[in-house]
């Protein structure tokens, strides 16, 4: 089960003036399952997004990109159950027909539709299902749709991942609300999921692509499941300007600012969700890497630890097998690392300093630790200021499991 998600209820989600949401049930992998989205946007929204950074990027992905460079979105739609990547050309022209066939039925052209699609790689679009339910997803569009819209993008999600906040800027009423999904195929390199975060505040547009790479930075760029770079996933952000606060035209400005931190946070919070409910997950994992010379070595390290199988699974077993931990530092990639200056907390209880262990570290103390469900890997550098945080989780049996019958 996810590892502390509280539950998620429908009137918690606020709608966003300026999008309109609506679902189907398509029949792509399972009959009678939401498997279809469309989010129509009035005209004047912005629209930015930042997409995977896989090589195989799955043809939606491509066309998102194109159509995103070309002219002013007035829709997105989501698939689930085909991802539609590995596909070729004939991929290509399956989602322009998804996106031409929509068009149609909004009366805007097929470069205002950006597609998005998850599930498994390497088989064909069906197509004729998605168009056929179209017409639906169409005729369902309403404001206060976006419970149904998170349970509509999951695959092996186990819960909707969804979030709403609300700020004055400019005495004016600001919301955002964000969806998200993912579970596994896990690892930040912009970005390993599809998260959707709309904002009624009014923002210049060249502003929007700034935000939105600070937010993935901070939050879905800070995730991993299983270290796998899936080829589909973007973060889109959506700025509708129906709030009614002044036009936000600075960077340095106290209301960019105040918009910043806010959409950030709901970033982060939907990509803590995506880990809590990583696939089989039963921990929640910080780590935190402090006092290093930069960002960038924080960052090796800490992805050492993230994404190491001996030390994913320690934490299933509740094994405080420290070791691992120091062992994934050794070969993160910090060549003149001085490893007598390491000193390595598990929650409180320092571990490891002098190059080994504490002198006062007792097991029966980290094994109180390792028993917890939450637990903060804390690694100091001991070499500058930088710093950075990564957030994971263990590795069980379920992941095996779900992995092995993904397709069936």
């Amino acid at each position: 089960m996810p590892v502390n998600i509280p539950t998620l209820l429908p009137e918690q989600l606020l709608p966003i003036k300026g999008v309109s949401l609506g679902i189907a049930a398509a029949g792509i992998k399972k009959p009678d399952r939401k498997d279809l989205l469309i989010m129509v946007l009035d005209e004047g929204t912005h629209v930015s997004g930042v997409f995977t950074q896989n090589r195989f990027c799955a043809a939606p992905v491509t066309v998102a990109k194109q159509h995103l460079a070309q002219t002013s979105p007035r829709a997105l739609v989501v698939n689930t159950g085909n991802a539609n990547a590995g596909t070729g050309e004939q991929g290509i022209q399956n989602t322009l027909a998804t996106c031409a066939e929509l068009a149609r039925l909004l009366g805007c052209t097929t470069q205002q539709v950006l597609p998005f699609s998850t599930g498994v790689i390497m088989e064909p679009l069906p197509v004729d299902k998605i168009v056929k339910g179209l017409p639906a997803a169409v005729a369902n569009c309403n404001m206060n749709n976006w419970f149904g819209a998170a349970q509509a993008i999951m695959t092996t999600d186990i819960v909707p991942k969804a979030l709403s906040r609300q700020i004055q800027i400019d005495g004016k009423m600001v919301t955002v609300t964000g969806i998200a999904k993912g579970s596994g195929m896990i690892r930040p390199n912009m970005a390993t999921m599809l998260g959707y975060i709309a904002t009624d505040a009014a923002i210049d547009g060249e502003l929007l692509p700034i935000l939105t790479r600070h937010a993935a930075d901070h939050s879905f760029n800070r995730i991993t499941v299983d270290g796998d770079t899936s080829t589909n996933d973007a973060l889109m952000v959506l700025a509708t300007g129906k709030s009614g606060n002044t036009l936000i035209t600075r960077q340095d400005s106290p209301a960019y600012i105040q918009l910043q931190d806010t959409i950030t946070q709901v970033a982060a919070e939907l990509a803590k969700m995506i880990v809590r409910d990583g696939e089989g997950a039963t921990k929640f994992i910080t780590v935190q890497v402090d006092a290093g010379r930069n960002e960038e070595e924080c960052q090796k390290v800490a992805y050492a630890i993230a994404h190491s199988p001996l030390i994913k699974t320690a934490f299933f077993a509740s094994d405080p097998n420290l070791g691992r931990i120091l062992a994934a530092i050794g070969y993160a990639g910090i060549n003149d690392l001085d490893v007598n200056h390491i000193q390595l907390y598990l929650d409180d209880i320092l571990v490891a300093e002098n190059g080994g262990r504490a002198m006062h570290y007792q097991e029966a103390d980290g094994q109180r630790v390792m028993n917890q469900a939450e637990i903060t890997v804390r690694v100091m550098l001991n070499r500058g200021a930088a710093s950075t945080t990564v957030w994971t989780c263990d590795f069980s049996y379920d992941y095996v499991k779900i992995n092995a019958s993904y397709r069936s």
